[in-house]
């Protein structure tokens, strides 16, 4: 779905700005609320790759390697770990696995959520506190 940007140019300097709604990040083609779910569902659901694809993922054609996992899941564990994306979360070590900063992550956006949110299960907790927090 296409996301709307306005663009402001600055009178004085020429600078142009864009400005997005919130939840959406920069280079990222999926919302900050998504990736929070996601990273609930893997690391603290302990769903599969391809579980978390199927419930996260609009794609309903699928690529070869979908078979096996989505890597696209990894790489945002990844960046969790090396504080490139939802920095406000503490790391979880260098030993940890990208299932342990998954689930670290996804435990700190949950605790953001609104307190309206509480009996919620954990995973959509940490869909609202992505949203917030992006």
């Amino acid at each position: 779905m296409p996301v709307t940007a306005r663009r402001y140019r600055c009178l004085s300097c020429g600078a142009v700005l864009l400005v997005v709604p919130r939840g959406v990040l920069g280079r990222r083609a999926y919302s900050a609320a998504a990736i929070g779910f996601a990273l609930a569902l893997w690391g603290l659901a302990l769903a599969t790759a391809a579980e978390v694809r199927r419930r996260v993922g609009p794609a309903k054609i699928l690529g070869q390697s979908a078979v096996t996992g989505w890597t696209t899941l990894r790489r945002w564990a990844r960046d969790v770990a090396q504080r490139r994306l939802f920095v406000e979360a503490p790391g979880s070590g260098p030993s940890a696995s990208l299932r342990q900063s998954a689930a670290s992550a996804a435990a700190v956006l949950a605790a953001s959520a609104d307190p309206t949110t509480r009996a919620l299960p954990i995973e959509h907790r940490a869909f609202f506190g992505a949203a917030h927090a992006a």
